[in-house]
C-alpha cells in the first residue's frame, strides 16, 4: 500500500523529500491540486471543497497514510478529515514551538513567513497562543514565493527583488529564527539566508512531520512495504508524460542538492 502526500502544489514535494530520508523502502502517491493552486490567498469554504475533492480520490487507491503536506490545508481542515476516514492522516504545522525556544536562548524574536489563509486561520493563532507567552512571535504573509515556486522561478534576481520588498518594513536584525510556514517556501531558504544575519536560524516543520510519520507506520507494523517508487498526480489526474515526470524529478534534486549545501 503507497503512502499519499497531499499540497496545492510542488511545496509538498519539500515533505516527502524529508519522509523519503526515513522511509526510503515505500511507494508514494503525490498529490498536486495544480489546477487550483495557490489555496492561501483563496476563500477558506472553497479550498475545503478542493482538499476534501483531494483527499477522497487519494483514499479511493486504498492509501495506509497520508502526509497532508500543506499547512494550509493542515490548518483548514485536518481535523474533520481524521473522522471522515480511518487512514492514520498527519498534518504539517509551522514550526512555531522549537522556534520560540531556540529565540527565547538568543533573545530574539521569530518571524514566521506563511500564506494569507494559514496565518489567520484560528488553528495558528491558537498555536501561537499556547507558546509564545513571551509575546516574541511576529509573522509575514509571502504569498509571491507560493506564485514563484509553481512557476518555477528559482532565479535570484526575481526571487530577491520579491523578497527585498516584502521585508523592507522589517528590522531584519531582530529576530533570532524564521519559521517557513508554507511548504514552497524551503525552495527559497538560500535566498532567504541572503536577507538575514548569519547566525538566524531558518526552520520547517517537514523534517518532524517524517518523524511522526516513521513513529505511527512502525507502531503499525507497516513500514518497509514498497521499493521507493513515486506516482504523481494533478488535480486527479495520473501523470504519465515523462516531460511532466522528469519535472518532478527534477525538483526533488533541486531540494537534495540544497540540503548539502
Amino acid at each position: 500500500m503507497k503512502i499519499g502526500v497531499f499540497d496545492s502544489g510542488i511545496g509538498g514535494l519539500t515533505v516527502l523529500h524529508e519522509v523519503l530520508k526515513v522511509l526510503p523502502a515505500e511507494d508514494y502517491l503525490f498529490y498536486a491540486d495544480t489546477q487550483h493552486v495557490p489555496y492561501g490567498e483563496k476563500p477558506k469554504d472553497e479550498v475545503r471543497q478542493y482538499i476534501f475533492d483531494a483527499v477522497d480520490y487519494l483514499a479511493a487507491q486504498h492509501i495506509k497514510a497520508l502526509v497532508i503536506a500543506c499547512n494550509t490545508a493542515t490548518s483548514i481542515a485536518v481535523n474533520d478529515l481524521r473522522q471522515r476516514y480511518d487512514f492514520p492522516i498527519l498534518g504539517i504545522e509551522p514550526a512555531v514551538k522549537p522556534a520560540v525556544q531556540n529565540s527565547m536562548i538568543k533573545h530574539k524574536k521569530v518571524l514566521v513567513l506563511a500564506t494569507t489563509l494559514t496565518l489567520r486561520e484560528e488553528k495558528f493563532q491558537n498555536l501561537v497562543r499556547s507558546i509564545d507567552t513571551a509575546d516574541i512571535v511576529e509573522s509575514l504573509a509571502l504569498p509571491g514565493l507560493v506564485q514563484l515556486a509553481e512557476k518555477r522561478q528559482f532565479a535570484e534576481a526575481e526571487v530577491q527583488s520579491y523578497l527585498q520588498q516584502a521585508l523592507a518594513g522589517l528590522d531584519l536584525n531582530q529576530y533570532g529564527t524564521i519559521v517557513l510556514g508554507c511548504t514552497h517556501f524551503p525552495y527559497f531558504r538560500e535566498h532567504l539566508h541572503h536577507f538575514f544575519p548569519e547566525e538566524v536560524d531558518i526552520i520547517d516543520g517537514g523534517e518532524g512531520t517524517a518523524r511522526n510519520l516513521y513513529r505511527i507506520l512502525q507502531q503499525r507494523s507497516q513500514i518497509g512495504e514498497g521499493t521507493g517508487q513515486i506516482s504523481y498526480v494533478e488535480s486527479g489526474q495520473i501523470i504519465h508524460d515523462p516531460e511532466r515526470l522528469n519535472n518532478y524529478d527534477q525538483l526533488l534534486l533541486r531540494l537534495s542538492a540544497s540540503s548539502i549545501l
